[in-house]
């Protein structure tokens, strides 16, 4: 899955490390200089080979590029239990349920923060007292690959690095864009209406310091090479703690540039391609995955030439799933998969319904009017959600992303099941690995307690659990948190049985409308046809011509075990997905 170009004994292997190898070295003499760029390109590779080294002995018998390939994301504290650490209590909740669901767990940061529910990172190599150690991570580890953040773009107001820079002492000291407002300052993008320059007094006297998210969140100046030697440092020290994929969160906006939107720069992909170009060279078993909350052709620029993303965050999914499903109409979403490319080799999407953010509308753009985006904001409103702002490059102010639980957008009550959960099992037929929110998993409703706790929107989806109540929650058959989660975790345990639902396997849209979509899986092995209906009624639909191969072809529905007759008209029921294996 991951795309290594293995030792052996060829010669076309070492041509090709070596080629990878004098890439990262070109990338950083583009960025630092000559001088600087090779001093650092050798450092970096040393760190790298020690890294290697480390982890020869460790086993890496995940699933990563199977079809049982499937990430749980939640919080270190998603479930708790009194007498244990969040993170142990996490374990026992995913050793119980979860074994043979999921391959791992994405545990969102769990390190000392002061703000933005861990991603103002105060310490990135400390586990938060109150989640547990690192050895706890290590054990959630022994059974499930574990995905860690690497919030790279900026650090907690509270990070010694910030300081360094009040104080005017090393390293920190110039870590930082620090800049008065300038008028080119109007093009940058921005995922927030807060202002784009903090104010932080220092003994020098008061300075202004870019703040992309937030005046807690201090952008870090990856123009300085110390600052990408200690994220290089940082992504090792997770390899070595355990991690198996590493998150790059929010990297879309890491280089600054004036007169620019500051979004996805060239260098921006460059450093990307200079951290996958250092997992490469030595194998190191990393998995890398860009998380850009962006419009689609932005969002998959970062596979670059297969030389950057392992997996790329599949934004436009979630959104349009959504849309296709509460609106009652998918032709955005059947145009949108009709045009979808196959992911460079080695390389796959990330494939999504919901997670701790909310539902980015960013990615939207270009694929639904602006009526049909505010359909779907009125919908949210209606729900209980909300729709957070951002500042667009008019000046203006934008919607951003939807502030809901996920079953709460589909209406939140038992008889909205059978689309919640339909709407999940054609999330898990597309090509790419799918990733499962843990309050989705267990169908949890708006949390308006914690959002009035925080005071920030996202709160509404960022809810905790008790172990017994899970537990209890599971166990009682009649209640929406059981069926939910019990209808889930045997479609990914049925997935993950089909070579056609692997990663790398293929493909081809074959036909939809404004109330159903069909593509196929495929591989050498096995076919499947998908089909999915969005709307609260019975349709009829005939073969798609091409797809049965002999006119005695049989199909049988995997989901439902039934054996369907290729001679007869489809009838798909509402809201109903099919995976036909066709023979």
């Amino acid at each position: 899955m991951n795309g290594h170009i293995q030792i052996d004994a060829t010669r076309q292997s070492v041509v090709d490390k070596q080629a990878v190898d004098y890439e990262v070295m070109s990338y950083l003499i583009q960025l630092y200089g000559t001088e600087q760029g090779q001093r650092l390109h050798e450092y970096l590779r040393h760190l790298a080979a020690q890294t290697a080294g480390a982890l020869s002995k460790q086993d890496d018998s995940g699933q990563r590029g199977s079809p049982a390939e499937a990430i749980l994301i939640c919080y270190g504290d998603g479930i708790q239990q009194d007498g244990c650490m969040p993170l142990q209590a996490l374990a026992d909740f995913s050793n119980t349920y979860l074994q043979g669901v999921v391959s791992a767990i994405h545990v969102l940061p769990f390190f000392p923060s002061s703000s933005d529910d861990g991603f103002a990172i105060m310490d990135y190599e400390r586990v938060r007292a109150d989640l547990g150690d690192w050895v706890d991570v290590q054990q959630l580890g022994e059974s499930f690959d574990l995905m860690v953040d690497l919030v790279i773009n900026h650090c907690s107001r509270e990070h010694l690095w910030v300081t360094d820079y009040i104080t005017n002492e090393a390293p920190g000291k110039d870590y930082f864009h620090e800049l008065e407002d300038h008028p080119q300052l109007s093009q940058v993008l921005r995922p927030r209406n807060s202002p784009l320059l903090t104010e932080i007094n220092t003994r020098s006297g008061s300075k202004k310091l870019w703040t992309t998210f937030s005046e807690d969140q201090i952008d870090l100046n990856f123009a300085n090479p110390d600052v990408l030697l200690e994220f290089v440092k940082i992504l090792f020290f997770y390899a070595r703690m355990g991690a198996r994929y590493i998150r790059l969160d929010a990297v879309a906006y890491l280089w600054k540039r004036l007169g620019t939107t500051c979004m996805s720069l060239p260098e921006t992909h460059m450093v990307v391609r200079i951290l996958r170009g250092l997992i490469d060279v030595e194998d190191i078993p990393l998995t890398l995955i860009t998380e850009t909350n962006v419009p689609h052709a932005e969002n998959v620029s970062y596979f670059g030439e297969a030389n950057e993303a392992h997996l790329v965050y599949q934004f436009s999914l979630a959104p349009l799933l959504l849309y296709s499903y509460i609106a009652g109409d998918s032709r955005a979403l059947v145009e949108w998969t009709r045009g979808l490319a196959a992911p460079p080799a080695g390389c796959s999407y990330f494939n999504f319904i919901a997670s701790h953010d909310g539902i980015g509308l960013r990615p939207l753009e270009g694929l639904l009017p602006d009526s049909e985006i505010a359909h779907l904001i009125d919908i949210v409103h209606e729900r209980g959600g909300f729709a957070s702002m951002r500042s667009a490059d008019s000046g203006q102010e934008r919607a951003y992303e939807l502030n809901i639980s996920l079953f709460s957008a589909f209406g939140g009550d038992p008889k909205d099941i059978t689309a919640y959960v339909g709407a999940h099992q054609l999330l898990l037929a597309y090509q790419g690995v799918p990733g499962l929110y843990l309050n989705a998993l267990l169908g949890t409703a708006n949390d308006y307690q914690q959002m009035e706790i925080t005071g920030r929107m996202r709160s509404i989806n960022r809810g905790h659990w008790r172990l017994h109540d899970a537990t209890a929650a599971l166990q009682d058959a009649d209640s929406h948190h059981a069926k939910v989660f019990h209808a889930l975790t045997w479609c990914l345990q049925l997935r993950g049985q089909q070579s056609a639902f692997a990663p790398a396997a293929a493909q081809t849209f074959i036909d939809g409308s404004n109330e159903y979509l069909m593509f196929l899986r495929h591989d050498n092995r096995q076919r499947i046809l998908v089909i999915a209906s969005f709307v609260p009624r019975t349709q009829t639909l005939g073969w798609p011509e091409g797809v049965l191969q002999t006119s005695k072809a049989a199909a049988q529905d995997l989901l439902s075990g039934r054996t369907i007759d290729c001679s007869a008209a489809l009838s798909i029921n509402p809201y109903q997905v099919l995976w036909l294996e066709l023979a």
